[in-house]
């Protein structure tokens, strides 16, 4: 079903593929086969060849449940093209190795397991990385100078909330002639929109805010059909597909992703300005709150400030960890963006594989807690924070 150009995003959320069932069931089957037959031969080598569409193999992605999301995320990103992938690190990973071979330039904080993969495993396959902080951007267009091409970023930044100027930095990627990738998972495309602000590729952990209950892995890159086309055969032989399975179970929380992020959002506000005022809370990082020193770059940039903040515990980290230890609500695990709120301390979870010192050096401090709002009454969060912290 074809739906106008310019639908609203929840009716993209809801009709965002163009692929119907034959017996016209009002929702498309999951496909979990690992391959399909053909007729003739001549009709095998036509959907080989590109001359007729048609599904061939699952790793390939040429499965109807796996095309039916790839159509849906890239209609809700706005972009030409969309690949799933089996976890965001390996969306990640496919596009460092596709578009980042002449250097990467990751700007800001980052989520752990990628600043690994930055710094540790690609510079083996001898692929360039250099990590600046948001406060170092001075150094970004010397090191494009240099022959980096790919300049990657997450805004906001786990875990700090940092706010970076997307249109601001694709221009100085941009007049060097390299390409700008914005992981976009803590905002979600409710909430900020990177392509519309210059960047050419956006990265999703899938798993978090677009699957939004904690039951799926994946990962997603939306972009030009140039862009993407090449990272086809990355995903293909490295064998970082999405299972059908899983792609369909995607599919089911894309239909309520812009509901369910609002109430995040709303949610979250609410607890950022409970807790600012708390005599045990240092610190509150939060995009909606006027005090926050990226607030009015949020303001521009974002459609929702998101449900993700971060807060500062008075103490130190086993201040914070007790504080974490009395939630009751809250369930204390990693990961973020599902129905249900999680509360965890980056220095031992997201950012444990840093040393203290580039914590440190990162604004990272052992009292923080990271929390990812879920549906539950903000009231009843509120009220678990007030009697954990005090």
């Amino acid at each position: 079903m074809a739906i106008p150009a310019d639908a609203g995003l929840s009716t993209r959320c809801v009709h965002g593929h163009t692929l119907e069932d034959a017996r016209g069931s009002a929702l498309l089957p999951v496909y979990n086969t690992t391959t399909f037959a053909f007729p003739s031969t001549a009709d095998l080598l036509d959907v080989i060849d590109g001359r007729k569409p048609g599904s061939l193999y699952t790793r390939y992605g040429m499965n109807p449940s796996i095309e039916a999301l790839e159509q849906t995320l890239a209609t809700l990103e706005g972009a030409e093209m969309a690949w799933a992938f089996a976890s965001g690190m390996a969306a990640e990973a496919a596009l460092f190795l596709t578009h980042g071979r002449d250097g990467i330039v990751c700007v800001g904080d980052a989520y752990g397991g990628t600043l690994e993969l930055l710094e540790r495993q690609l510079p083996l396959l001898g692929i360039p990385t250099h990590l600046i902080l948001g406060s170092e951007l001075g150094r970004l267009d010397g090191l494009l100078a240099g022959g980096a091409r790919l300049v990657f970023l997450e805004t906001p930044t786990n875990p700090a909330l940092e706010l970076l100027d997307i249109a601001a930095i694709a221009a100085v990627a941009h007049a060097r002639g390299a390409l700008l990738a914005v992981d976009n998972t803590f905002a979600s495309p409710v909430n900020q929109r990177p392509l519309a602000l210059g960047a050419d590729v956006v990265t999703h952990s899938a798993t978090k805010y677009l699957g939004g209950h904690s039951d799926l892995t994946a990962g997603a890159l939306m972009g030009s059909r140039e862009l993407l086309l090449p990272v086809r055969d990355w995903r293909k032989n490295l064998g970082s597909t999405i299972a059908p399975a899983t792609a369909d179970l995607l599919m089911r929380s894309l239909r309520t992703l812009v509901v369910r992020v609002r109430q995040q959002n709303a949610s979250a506000q609410a607890i950022a300005e409970a807790m600012a005022g708390h005599p045990r809370v240092a610190r509150v990082l939060y995009p909606g709150l006027a005090g926050f020193p990226g607030h009015e770059l949020a303001k521009r940039q974002m459609h929702g400030f998101g449900g993700m903040l971060t807060i500062e515990v008075a103490g130190d980290g086993a201040a914070a960890a007790r504080v974490a230890d009395r939630l009751r609500v809250f369930r204390l695990a990693p990961s973020l963006g599902g129905v249900e709120s999680l509360v965890t301390q980056p220095c031992t979870t997201t950012h444990h594989g840093l040393s203290p010192a580039e914590r440190a050096r990162r604004g990272i401090s052992d009292a923080m807690l990271r929390l990812s709002v879920g549906l539950e009454d903000a009231a009843d969060l509120i009220a678990d924070l007030r009697q954990a912290l005090g």
